[in-house]
């Protein structure tokens, strides 16, 4: 493990392989699972504030349970989540040719909002448990993204590295910059 200020990063972040397959998985992270997506704390009020220019690129489904509550409070791990449609697909889904594809995302990529989807959305695999005195960042293996680690391995894109962009959104470009450069380190 390597640890940079207070968050101590498992090897695996540096040492597997990972690159989306979508045309594999269909978008399966965005549909399966027993709770929706970790949310921060100041995410909340972004999601209420986006949530009528997301609107119209959300499921009637996912409209549905929006409407009656915008996040839920998972008692197990003391977090807030984003919702389900019937203990299925996050509410905040949509399909795009048959792939599940974030409604935030959509709306983002339209110009409609300036938030592109939960942290915790944009950098899985990766998750991050927050300890007393320090954040945990683990590499999360899920049956579901083996296309994704075949793809990561016949590319040869470490996990950190095909999650540049989240990892600069969350930690910044310093915290980023360290870690490639351990990375190239060990490899000499």
């Amino acid at each position: 493990m390597i640890v940079i200020d207070d968050k101590i990063v498992s090897d695996d972040v540096l040492e597997e392989h990972f690159v989306c397959d979508l045309n594999a998985c269909k978008g399966a992270c965005c549909v399966e699972g027993d709770t929706g997506a970790p949310l921060e704390e100041k995410e909340l009020d972004i999601l209420t504030e986006i949530y009528e220019q997301v609107k119209p690129y959300l499921t009637p489904e996912g409209i549905a349970v929006l409407e009656q509550e915008k996040y839920m409070w998972e008692e197990e791990d003391q977090s807030y989540k984003t919702p389900l449609i019937k203990n299925g697909p996050c509410a905040y889904i949509n399909y795009d040719n048959g792939i599940a594809v974030c409604g935030i995302e959509k709306a983002f990529y339209d110009g409609k909002v300036k938030f592109k989807k939960p942290i915790s959305c944009h950098l899985y695999p990766i998750r991050i448990s927050k300890k007393k005195d320090f954040d945990a960042v683990n590499y999360e293996r899920w049956s579901i993204c083996m296309a994704a680690c075949k793809n990561g391995n016949k590319l040869k894109v470490p996990v950190y590295r095909f999650l540049k962009e989240p990892i600069i959104r969350k930690y910044g470009e310093e915290f980023y910059n360290v870690l490639e450069a351990y990375d190239q380190q060990k490899k000499r």
